[in-house]
Formats: C-alpha cells, structure tokens, sequence
C-alpha cells in the first residue's frame, strides 16, 4: 500500500480531511494530513508565510515515496515540494486544485480564469498580509453539498490565509512535471470553474483525470468516493510504490 500525504486549501488545515483519513487507512494505506505554516493548529505568523515554507513543511513530513494529494491552493505547495525534491515523492494528485504554470502565480491563474466566482468574498485585513473569505458567502461557494456539521466545523476552523505565497510564481516545475501526475476535477465546484479544472489539467493523460459529482470540498460531500479515487491511483501502473 502507498504513503499518502494530504495538503489542504486556502484557509483549511488538517482538520478538513477528518472523513478521507480513516477511510484511506481501511484500505490499508498510511495517509496523514498536516497544517501547513499559518494554518489550522501551526503557531507560524501569517507575516512570515512563503511558498517556500509551504514546500518545507511538506518536505519535512515525507519520508518517501510519497502520494501527495494537493487540494486547491494546496496544489503549489505539492508542486514546489516535488520541484524541489522529486525523489521523495511517487505521484501528485491534484484535487479541483490550480495546476501551476511555470511563470504564474496562483493568484495570476485565477484571475485568468473564465470566470471569477470567488470575485468579492475576500476580505482583506489592514496590512494586507491575509484575506479571510467572507461568512456570508463561503458555505454558497465551498460547502453548498456538504454536511451540516461540517459546514459549521468550517466556520469554527476556517483561517486567515497568508497573501504571499498566492501571488508567489514557480520559475520552474519541469522537476514537478516528470512525477505521474493526476487530477480529480469537481463537477459542480463553484469556487473554481470546472470548466477551467478541465483546461487546467487538459495536459494530462486522459486516464489520469478522474471526476466527482460534487462541488469544491469532496472531503466533506463525497468522502468514500474520493477516497476511492485516491485508492485507485495508488495503483496505477505508474505510480512509484514503496
């Protein structure tokens, strides 16, 4: 069985992935998920938030080879960290995550989306060094197929996201690029265009680009499928295995 590392979202930490984890461990993986800097229980000021300690977080929480499943913003992280050491890792799995571009930002992607319907739910604070999602809008856009309780988990949990490492580009991701990489788009995700899910990861194999039925937090509105998803990448022919 595979090693699988989970990397959540903007705002989210690893509390988000509390249905997938136990689900991925009954099939016999060993599957954690960690707070990356600024997020959930890390104590790290949002100030002194950068991509590249995003990377070393996951570098630092990987023994190798390892699956790493990026969701959303979490797939520059995934992407810096196998940029930086492909070795450790044995595919990257892109959840309706931005795909990045050698060159582009993720803020730069998503602004170059077809359509903006995260345009107007950030709310900034006075240094500009976080945004925070607006209440009144989130659960329309993240949780809008999701459980009670895990929607109101989210609005306890939910934290200022660090802006710098949004409008921070990957030079490079060649290194990134030679890893089997897969992607699972959302088919009703109203934070990011499924449409552009499908642009984004057009790139791929066709046989690496799975889809859920659901909108932008699976881990919460179909848990036993992705897990399931995730299960079947674990053995794909091309997936390094320890």
């Amino acid at each position: 069985m595979s090693d699988i590392l989970l990397v959540h979202g903007a705002a989210h930490g690893a509390w988000c992935w509390h249905r997938v984890l136990p689900l991925l461990r009954a099939m016999g993986h060993t599957a954690r998920a960690i707070d990356l800097p600024a997020h959930g229980d890390d104590p790290t000021d949002p100030s002194e938030v950068t991509l590249d300690l995003y990377a070393d977080a996951i570098l630092n929480a990987t023994r190798g080879p390892t699956i790493l499943v990026g969701h959303s913003m979490g797939g520059f992280p995934i992407t810096a960290a196998a940029q930086r050491a492909p070795d450790r890792f044995a595919a990257l799995v892109y959840l309706c995550a931005y795909l990045p571009v050698a060159g582009q930002s993720l803020a730069g992607m998503r602004r170059a989306g077809p359509s903006q319907p995260l345009a107007g739910s950030f709310l900034l604070d006075d240094s500009r060094t976080t945004f925070t999602f607006d209440p009144a809008r989130a659960p329309a856009l993240f949780y809008h197929d999701c459980p009670p309780e895990d929607v109101a988990l989210a609005a306890r949990r939910l934290c200022p996201q660090p802006i710098r490492p949004q409008e921070t580009a990957l030079p490079d991701t060649s290194r990134a690029e030679t890893l089997p990489r897969f992607y699972i788009r959302c088919a009703d995700d109203r934070a990011i265009p499924p449409g552009y899910q499908t642009t984004m990861s057009a790139a791929l194999p066709r046989d690496h680009v799975l889809s859920l039925p659901c909108g932008h937090s699976p881990f919460f509105a179909a848990p036993d499928a992705l897990a399931r998803h995730i299960d079947a990448i674990s053995r794909a022919p091309s997936v390094k295995r320890a």
